[in-house]
């Protein structure tokens, strides 16, 4: 089990990468607009990526802060927002490092944020939602950077691609 969550960090940190290289490219007036996204603009949804994980890596290790609201603004400046997410992804890969399939297995107990109750669940399962939540927000993303600069501006998330280009997932070039 536990090859599959370090294949997913390694993914998340190189999907991230790319939706950062591409937002770099946005003017600030592009990068900040509302455009009726759920956190409103690159921006905001960038911002709640980060705050999400914050939460979620705060519940699974007991460290870190974890911001109260959801659509908090942890950084106002790109670059500093850019830095945070590469340290953020690393965080998560080492942590991912130190499970094994015990750990995954076993449950799992957190608050939630919006209507406040005690929820436990297999730790593995929880992950699954993680990986998930950053692939539904990224997918949101590449919808504005396309709208905002054209469909070349989307570069490919896809995890087979990943797979491809990182050789997991027993993804291999044959004959």
């Amino acid at each position: 089990m536990k090859p599959r969550y370090v294949m997913f960090a390694a993914y998340n940190r190189w999907a991230n990468g790319h939706i950062y290289a591409a937002a770099a490219a946005l003017s600030d007036a592009d990068y900040r607009r509302n455009r009726g996204a759920f956190f409103r603009s690159v921006h905001g949804t960038l911002n709640h990526m980060l705050v999400a994980d914050r939460v979620w890596m705060h519940r699974f290790t007991g460290a870190g802060v974890a911001p109260a609201a959801l659509d908090t603004i942890l950084h106002d400046d790109f670059t500093a927002l850019r830095a945070d997410r590469v340290k953020e992804d690393d965080r998560i890969v080492r942590w991912i490092d130190g499970l094994d399939d015990a750990i995954l297995a076993g449950d799992f107990e957190y608050m939630t944020i919006t209507n406040p109750s005690r929820i436990a669940q297999p730790l593995h399962f929880a992950l699954d939602h993680f990986f998930n939540h950053q692939t539904h927000h990224r997918g949101q993303l590449h919808c504005l950077l396309t709208q905002i600069a054209g469909k070349a501006a989307g570069p490919v998330l896809d995890l087979i691609a990943f797979q491809r280009q990182a050789g997991c997932g027993g993804a291999r070039k044959v004959g």
